[in-house]
């Protein structure tokens, strides 16, 4: 138990680091705004009338609150089902990649094979190549292969990504050996310890792979943009920028439907908070 004496010499020290939370948290809260903002004032423009959207001085809070733009937005053009090809799209990329990945890694991180090495070289040499360089030689092939305005060309040159790959290498590296050794003893497969033991294990950073993958198909615009020309086949992104016309743009509309195009993406990390913020703090650690 500390003296009156020693407790009053301590004081000063503990006034100083509640100062100092203070300000930290006062900090924090500023730089939260400034990135909370412009999804403040897409929302409230949605709302907004088209007098009130450039209005100076700025009207923060609409004086009449107006939900037409919302219904509009799906009456005038086919952005539901834009909406579909931006989800099934998204969804299906992100569940064969985390399954595809996920077996690639651990093959190449666990098994003994000739060249395994080279081929994880050649896969992590493709992080080298930008999108760009590819971009027409991939539209050509796609193209003979009779794939323009489907599916196919939105979800399969989508679905390899040699990050993802090198992500669950590195995770399945950490895996103890005794495991695998321990199940083998017991019969288990190889096929069996990955699907029974492994998946399980790496659940975290599957979470945060799955919210890597959905977010960046769901938000992918040029690919999208080269592939489709049919309007029932657009994804919403480029369904939005249809909207911008020449001489004016319709901003109401325009703010109604990237607000409703976000949704989804605050829906997914909501739903993988728990697991992506578990794969943050299990990389904090082990770095």
């Amino acid at each position: 138990m500390r003296s009156p004496r020693v407790t009053g010499l301590l004081q000063p020290f503990g006034s100083a680091r509640r100062r100092a939370q203070t300000w930290r948290h006062l900090l924090l809260s500023l730089l939260a705004a400034v990135f909370i903002l412009p999804l403040y004032w897409m929302i409230v423009s949605a709302l907004k009338g088209p007098s009130e959207i450039f209005a100076v001085p700025p009207v923060w809070i609409p004086s009449r609150w107006n939900w037409n733009h919302f219904v509009d937005v799906f009456q005038q053009v086919p952005f539901a089902r834009w909406m579909f090809n931006s989800g099934f799209v998204s969804i299906t990329v992100t569940l064969v990649a985390l399954l595809t990945h996920s077996m690639a890694a651990y093959s190449l991180a666990r098994l003994r094979y000739r060249g395994r090495r080279v081929l994880f070289g050649l896969i992590i040499g493709t992080l080298m190549v930008p999108f760009w360089v590819i971009m027409i030689p991939l539209y050509i092939e796609v193209r003979a292969f009779g794939w323009l305005d489907t599916y196919w060309a939105l979800i399969i040159p989508a679905i390899p990504n040699a990050f993802g790959i090198f992500l669950l290498h590195q995770f399945y590296l950490g895996i103890p050996h005794e495991l695998e050794e321990a199940a083998t003893i017991d019969g288990c497969s190889k096929a069996g310890i990955f699907f029974r033991i492994v998946l399980p294990l790496s659940k975290p950073i599957m979470a945060a792979l799955a919210v890597f993958f959905f977010v960046a198909n769901w938000n992918s615009f040029l690919w999208p943009l080269l592939v489709t020309n049919a309007t029932e086949m657009k994804t919403v992104q480029v369904g939005i920028a249809g909207f911008s016309g020449q001489y004016q743009n319709p901003w109401g509309y325009l703010m109604a439907a990237n607000t409703i195009a976000v949704l989804p993406n605050l829906v997914v990390f909501l739903l993988l908070q728990r697991q992506l913020m578990a794969s943050i703090t299990m990389s904090g650690i082990k770095g």
